[in-house]
């Protein structure tokens, strides 16, 4: 299962996925033309939910359908350092279904 962690820094905050950059998928929706963020309920935690789920279900449209109801129970509640896995993301989702 894939790892994300996200921190902030001097550079702001990032994501990544297995160390690398997470995509923000704004192809599929620009909730935040700022990118990503966390621990409140907004347009940055919006994105990362929307970036998580593309990436952790493959499929956007379930994602975007999933988004609103994983950023206010799963990203809005993230400290300002975190880790998931792809199994934690599972069983957020299962609650939220």
């Amino acid at each position: 299962m894939k790892i994300y962690e996200g921190g902030r820094g001097l550079a702001g905050a990032q994501v990544t996925v297995d160390g690398e950059p997470l995509d923000p998928r704004f192809e599929v929706r620009r909730f935040s033309p700022m990118g990503f963020e966390w621990t409140y309920e907004g347009d940055g935690p919006r994105q990362l939910a929307l970036a998580l789920l593309c990436d952790h279900l493959g499929d956007p449209a379930r994602a975007l359908a999933l988004t609103e109801a994983f950023m206010r129970e799963v990203v809005a509640e993230l400290d300002n350092a975190w880790m998931l896995t792809g199994e934690e993301i599972e069983a957020a989702l299962a609650t939220l279904r």
